[in-house]
């Protein structure tokens, strides 16, 4: 049986230099699909919030959403390391505030680890977390959750200044006690550049090929979604969304056309309690009818019995 894995067997996989692979997944059956595929590390990541629920971006997206989402993962990848985002304002409002919410994950959520957005200005919230025995993930580059800030979704590390704090943040979370961080749409020279100079490892997003693991969104690896819009860092494995979409149509046509169901697809029921069933009543005039035939048929026979002088011997 797969075992999940470890922070410890996961700095021994950057050590070796052996590829860490890692999905979102937000309910039982996507859960269970990507464990069975063995994927190393499992993200519920607040991109529920646009690949589930329908928002514009993660901002809306609530402790208690994040909370339910991870509880589903858990039950179907039982055997599968999982992380759960902290979503919006769930910290930076201090540490007493940041480890409630953070233990809501780990104990309602059943969730292995949590992920929070930031560098530098979130280290020491990082470092309360570890003390308290739950591990943290980092996220820089581009963070949804200040997607407002940023001006949008750009890249990240082009420029030497945004550069340099990059590096500063990575550092400053490896310190706090992170075991791991995400980098999402970095310029993949700046991306190969920090996962060389920390210890723990680095997954990418949209970081090119220089990290030690990678990360992408379970809908977008599918085109899980309508409509679908292609991403340059997304490498898409199959049309889930197309298939499913032909799928529901057939079913629809054939509902109308009635040619669904089919006797196939019925459930028959045995002619005698049929006749029990409807024995009487305006609408079993076909079970009456053969009662009264039966019954026709039988007496002629006791008519003869009794001009013999009756049917006992």
């Amino acid at each position: 049986m797969k075992q999940a894995l470890t922070i410890t067997k996961l700095r021994k996989m950057k050590q070796n230099g052996e590829p860490i692979s890692m999905l979102t997944a937000y309910d039982y059956p996507a859960a269970k699909l990507a464990e069975e595929a063995e994927i190393d590390i499992i993200l519920v990541g607040d991109s529920l919030g646009n690949v589930v629920l329908g928002y514009d971006t993660t901002i809306p997206v609530t402790l208690d959403d994040m909370v339910y989402h991870s509880r589903t993962v858990a039950r179907g990848a039982r055997h599968t390391f999982i992380v759960a985002d902290m979503p919006f304002m769930t910290y930076h409002t201090g540490k007493e505030t940041t480890l409630r919410n953070a233990a809501r994950l780990m104990q309602e959520g059943h969730a292995h680890a949590v992920k929070m957005e930031g560098g530098a200005e979130i280290a020491e919230e990082v470092a309360a977390l570890v003390r308290a025995g739950i591990p943290v993930m980092g996220h820089l580059g581009l963070t949804p959750q200040s997607v407002h800030q940023l001006g949008g979704y750009k890249v990240q590390g082009k420029l030497e200044k945004e550069a340099q704090r990059l590096v500063e943040d990575a550092k400053a979370l490896e310190a706090a006690g992170a075991f791991a961080i995400v980098l999402e749409l970095v310029t993949e020279p700046l991306a190969e550049a920090i996962t060389s100079s920390l210890s723990i490892p680095i997954i990418g997003i949209g970081a090119g090929r220089g990290c030690d693991g990678q990360v992408l969104v379970y809908h977008d690896i599918l085109q899980y979604a309508s409509p679908y819009h292609e991403k340059r860092f997304v490498k898409t494995y199959a049309d889930i969304g197309t298939t499913i979409r032909s799928a529901i149509s057939a079913y629809v046509s054939d509902v109308k056309t009635r040619e669904f169901p089919q006797q196939a697809h019925a459930f028959p029921m045995e002619q005698e309690v049929l006749l029990r069933l409807y024995g009487s009543g305006g609408d079993s005039g076909t079970a009456n009818d053969n009662a009264g035939q039966k019954q026709a048929k039988e007496t002629p026979a006791s008519a003869a019995d009794a001009a013999q002088g009756g049917g006992q011997p």
